[in-house]
């Protein structure tokens, strides 16, 4: 299944940046996608939709720096992917607004003894803490 082309014979816009994502999982070791999944805390059917250039579904911009982490992007593989998503989606905020007089909060979690397990829980419970801020901020 191959992304439909526009008019001009050019991928649509989210086709591009989704084609590089691809390239990039595809030159690393097998396991990447199973790896982004847990990381971003979805069912890998999410992953493949937002892997595969045929599937219109946009990459929530929420989750680009952990793709970016976990897959290991290049510099200049960053930089031209961050130029397709900025022309897929022009205006988008690439990055989640700061919270206002934020605070630490100390807890213990489980070590699961491999650093990329670790590191994507963390990543876990480090989004959840900041949807629970944003989400607390609309109720104020």
């Amino acid at each position: 299944m191959t992304a439909p082309l526009l008019a001009d014979g050019a991928a649509p816009p989210v086709a591009a940046y989704k084609t590089i994502l691809r390239e990039v999982i595809d030159r690393r070791p097998s396991g990447m996608r199973r790896r982004l999944s847990i990381a971003l805390g979805k069912h890998r059917s999410f992953v493949t939709q937002i892997t595969n250039p045929a599937y219109a579904v946009p990459i929530p911009a929420q989750h680009l720096a952990t793709i970016f982490e976990v897959c290991h992007f290049a510099p200049h593989e960053r930089e031209a992917f961050l130029v397709a998503y900025a022309r897929a989606h022009p205006g988008r905020r690439l990055a989640p607004a700061p919270v206002a007089q934020g605070r630490s909060l100390t807890i213990a979690v489980p070590d699961f003894g491999d650093p990329v397990r670790n590191a994507a829980f963390d990543r876990i419970v480090a989004d959840t803490a900041d949807r629970l801020a944003r989400f607390a901020e609309d109720l104020g």
